[in-house]
C-alpha cells in the first residue's frame, strides 16, 4: 500500500516538473527553422488547425503537409512567443512569427499526456488582417 501512495506521489511530482517549465525548446526552434517535420513530432494523432479563419481537424500527417506549404510560402525570419500560461497539464502560448513578406500570430495549446507534451491546438493568423 505504501508503495503506491510513493509511486502516486512520484508521478504527480514528476508530471508537474514535466510541465512547470517553458515551451519545449524544440518547438520554437521548429518554428525558428521553419521545420514542419520537427514540429510534427510534437502533434497529437489529430490536430485542430486554424489557418486563416479556416478551422479543421486534420491528423498529424495532413497538418504537417499543410504546414510544410506556409513554411514554403514564408520562409521564417524570426519566431519568438510573447505570452505564454496555463496550469498542470495544459499549457498555451502566443508568438509571432516574421516572414520575408508578412508576420503572422501563431497560438497552440499543449497538453501532457502520458508524460509527453503533444500540440493539440494551432492557429495561424495574419497579425495586421482584420
Amino acid at each position: 500500500m505504501h508503495k503506491k501512495i510513493l509511486m502516486g506521489i512520484c508521478w504527480a511530482f514528476l508530471t508537474q516538473i514535466a510541465f512547470s517549465g517553458e515551451i519545449p525548446e524544440q518547438i520554437i526552434a521548429a518554428f525558428n527553422a521553419g521545420d514542419a517535420s520537427k514540429l510534427s513530432q510534437y502533434f497529437h494523432k489529430t490536430i485542430e488547425l486554424t489557418f486563416f479563419k479556416k478551422e479543421e481537424i486534420y491528423s498529424k500527417t495532413q497538418a504537417e503537409i499543410i504546414l510544410r506549404d506556409f513554411f514554403a510560402k514564408n520562409p521564417p525570419k524570426q519566431f519568438k512567443i510573447l505570452h505564454e500560461g496555463g496550469k498542470e497539464s495544459s499549457k498555451y502560448a502566443i508568438g509571432r512569427y516574421i516572414s520575408n513578406s508578412d508576420t503572422y500570430r501563431i497560438t497552440f495549446l499543449l497538453k501532457t499526456i502520458d508524460s509527453r507534451v503533444f500540440i493539440h491546438q494551432l492557429r495561424i493568423e495574419n497579425e495586421y488582417a482584420e
